[in-house]
C-alpha cells in the first residue's frame, strides 16, 4: 500500500507521497513521485499500485515526453498520454499478472500547470486509463490508503485555505495514516506548485524532521479530549448506580 495525497486550493497545489514499498515480507523505500518541468511547463505524477507496472508506465511516458513534449500545452493532454501508457502496460502485462495471482492496479495523481492552462490543475487517473479532475467542490484526492487521513481534511480543508495550512493538514493526514497502517511510513516527498509559477518545488522529509510535529499534535489531541464536557454522559453512568 501507499499514501499519496494531492490537494488543489486557490493558491496552488500541495502533494505528499510516502516512500514505503512492501513486497511480501520485504520492506524498502523508493520514490513514488516523477517530476518533469521546464520554463512555463511543469507536471508531477504520484502513483499507487504494483511497482513493476508503475516503473514501466513511467518509462514509456518519459519516451513520449522526449518525442512529443512540445505538443502538451495543457495538462489534460499529458494526462491522456500517460493514460495511454497505462493502457499499453495493461495490454502487455495484465494477463501474465492475473496468472500469477496479481491484479493490475496502477492509480495516479497528476498535477501541475502547462503553458496554456488558465490555472494549476490536478487529476486522478484510474487503472483503466480514464481520469477525473479535482475541483473546488472536492479539493483533494488520496490514492493507496485513503481512509485514515480523510477525516481531518474533510473537517478543516477549504478551497481558500493557505498553502501553509494545506501542508500542515496534509502532514497530519499522512501521520494519521502512518500510525494506523504499517505499510505507510517516512520518508515523505512533498510537492509544492504555486498558481501561475509554472514551477514545482520538491522537498523530502525524514522522520527526524517532523517527529516533534507529530508528538505535539498527539499531545494537543490528548489535551483536547480531556477538556471535552462530561455532563452528557450522566444518563448512562447514572444507571450503573441503580440497584
Amino acid at each position: 500500500m501507499t499514501f499519496c495525497l494531492g490537494v488543489k486550493v486557490a493558491k496552488g497545489i500541495v502533494a505528499i507521497a510516502d516512500t514505503r514499498i512492501t513486497s511480501g515480507s520485504e520492506v524498502s523505500s523508493n520514490k513514488k513521485v516523477f517530476v518533469h518541468q521546464s520554463q512555463h511547463h511543469s507536471l508531477f505524477i504520484m502513483t499507487a499500485g504494483l511497482r513493476s507496472v508503475r516503473d514501466k508506465a513511467i518509462t514509456y511516458f518519459k519516451e513520449v515526453l522526449e518525442e512529443q513534449d512540445t505538443k502538451f500545452d495543457k495538462l489534460y493532454k499529458a494526462v491522456n498520454a500517460f493514460g495511454d501508457m497505462v493502457k499499453r502496460v495493461a495490454a502487455e502485462d495484465k494477463a501474465s499478472l492475473r496468472e500469477a495471482g496479481l491484479s493490475f492496479n496502477l492509480s495516479a495523481v497528476i498535477g501541475g500547470q502547462l503553458e496554456k492552462d488558465d490555472e494549476h490543475k490536478l487529476y486522478m487517473l484510474y487503472p483503466e486509463g480514464n481520469w477525473i479532475e479535482v475541483t473546488e467542490g472536492s479539493p483533494f484526492i488520496i490514492i493507496g490508503q485513503p481512509n485514515y487521513g480523510k477525516p481531518i481534511l474533510y473537517r478543516n480543508l477549504k478551497y481558500n485555505t493557505s498553502l501553509q495550512e494545506v501542508l500542515k493538514l496534509g502532514f497530519l493526514a499522512f501521520d494519521s495514516t502512518r500510525v494506523s497502517a504499517n505499510d505507510v511510513d517516512f520518508p515523505i516527498d512533498v510537492i509544492l506548485c504555486e498558481k501561475d509559477s509554472f514551477k514545482i518545488n520538491e522537498q523530502r522529509y525524514e522522520k527526524a524532521d517532523l517527529e516533534q510535529i507529530s508528538y505535539q499534535w498527539n499531545a494537543l489531541l490528548n489535551a483536547s479530549v480531556q477538556k471535552l464536557p462530561t455532563d452528557w454522559m450522566e444518563p448512562i453512568f447514572s444507571k450503573s448506580l441503580e440497584i
